[in-house]
C-alpha cells in the first residue's frame, strides 16, 4: 500500500506525458484524496481535463514554477509533491539558456521554498541522464536542480519536509518522441536521419517511470538520488523497430548531444548502492545534517562503477523495442 493513499498530491508539469500517466495511476490504483494539476498551459490543461473527465478528486491550477506565490497557494494542505515541470529540449536550451535557468533552476528553488513553507511531507523531483557529467545547458540546469533538491534537506532539517530525486533516460511514448516522425518518414519512403550511427541510449517505459516515483516515495528518507537499472539500446535498433527495413543516414551529433548517455558518473558511483534486488541504484548523500541513515541491506556497487549506455549490462534489440512499442506503453 502506497503512503500516498488518501493524501493530497500536487504534480508540477502535470499535463506532460509523465504527469498524465502518474495522475492516471494515482486515480486508478493509489486512491488519493486530492490531486492538484499544476501547469502553465491553459490549452493543455483543457485537453487533459477532457481526458480525465469530471473526477472530483482533481484540482486544476494554472501557474508557472517561476511564480513562488502561486506555488505557495497551490501547495496549501498538500502532503506530497512530484516536480515534473521543466524545459527539456537540448537544442532549445542552447539558444535560450537563461530561460532554462529560470524554469529548471530558479523554479526548482521555488518548489523547495513553497514545499517547506506549506509543511509538505515529501517531494520527489524528476531528473534526466543528461544531468550526469553534463555537456549541454539543459543537463547543467538539471544537475543544478538535482543539487538544490538533495541539499535542500539541509535547509529543511528542522522541518518535516524531505526531498529526493529520480533520474532516468529516454521514455517510450513521451511527448516529443521520435517515433511518429520516423514512422512518417518511413511511410514517405525517405531515409531516417540518425544523429550518429554509433549512438546508444537508455530506455524506460512510462509505467516503469511512474512506478519508480511511487517506490521512491515509499523508500526515501530524504537526500537520495534514485536511478533505475534499465536497458540500453542502439539508436539504429530503435529506428529499425519503428520502421523495419528503412534506410538510415548519419547527420552527426547536434550541439550539446552525447554519443553515449550516462546515468551515474564514476565520481557519483563511489556513493552508489543497489536496492530492491537490483531494481534501482541509490546515490546516498555525502553530508546529511537532517539525520539520514545509510540504507540497510543495500548492496555496494563494484569499485570504479559507473553507469553509461554503452557499458550497460542489460541490452535490448530492435525486436525487443518493437514489442515495447506495440504494447502501447
Amino acid at each position: 500500500m502506497s503512503e500516498l493513499q488518501g493524501s493530497s498530491v500536487l504534480v508540477t508539469g502535470g499535463t506532460g506525458s509523465f504527469g498524465k500517466a502518474f495522475i492516471r495511476r494515482l486515480l486508478d490504483d493509489i486512491k488519493p484524496k486530492r490531486v492538484i494539476v499544476y501547469s502553465r498551459d491553459e490549452l493543455k490543461q483543457w485537453e487533459v481535463r477532457q481526458h480525465f473527465g469530471d473526477d472530483p478528486r482533481l484540482r486544476w491550477f494554472i501557474g508557472d514554477v517561476r511564480d513562488l506565490p502561486r506555488l505557495q497557494r497551490a501547495m496549501h494542505q498538500v502532503d506530497y509533491v512530484v516536480h515534473a515541470a521543466a524545459l527539456k529540449q537540448v537544442d532549445t536550451g542552447e539558444y535560450n539558456p537563461f530561460e532554462f535557468v529560470k524554469t529548471n533552476v530558479l523554479g526548482s528553488q521555488n518548489v523547495i521554498e513553497a514545499a517547506i513553507d506549506a509543511g509538505v511531507k515529501k517531494v520527489v523531483a524528476l531528473s534526466t541522464d543528461k544531468a550526469s557529467s553534463p555537456i549541454n545547458l539543459y543537463g547543467a540546469t538539471k544537475l543544478s536542480a538535482d543539487k538544490l533538491f538533495i541539499l535542500g534537506n539541509h535547509y529543511a532539517a528542522a522541518y518535516p519536509t524531505r526531498f529526493a530525486v529520480v533520474r532516468y533516460g529516454n521514455v517510450t511514448g513521451s511527448r516529443g518522441s521520435i517515433v511518429p516522425k520516423f514512422r512518417a518518414l518511413a511511410e514517405a519512403g525517405e531515409s531516417l536521419p540518425i544523429t550518429d550511427l554509433r549512438c546508444t541510449r537508455f530506455l524506460i517505459t512510462l509505467p516503469d517511470a511512474v512506478q519508480m516515483v511511487l517506490d521512491t516515495f515509499d523508500m526515501m528518507q530524504g537526500g537520495e538520488l534514485v536511478v533505475p537499472h534499465i536497458p540500453s539500446h542502439k539508436v539504429t535498433d530503435l529506428a529499425q523497430a519503428i520502421a523495419p527495413g528503412a534506410k538510415m543516414h548519419d547527420i552527426g551529433l547536434r550541439p550539446g548531444e552525447k554519443l553515449h548517455e550516462e546515468m551515474i558518473s564514476p565520481e557519483e558511483g563511489r556513493r552508489a548502492v543497489i536496492v530492491q534486488d537490483g531494481k534501482y541504484y541509490v546515490l546516498q548523500p555525502e553530508l546529511a545534517s537532517w539525520g539520514y541513515k545509510p540504507i540497510e541491506n543495500a548492496t555496494p556497487v563494484p569499485e570504479g562503477f559507473h553507469c553509461s549506455s554503452d557499458k550497460n549490462d542489460i541490452w535490448i534489440d530492435a525486436d525487443d523495442i518493437r514489442k515495447i512499442l506495440d504494447s502501447g506503453v
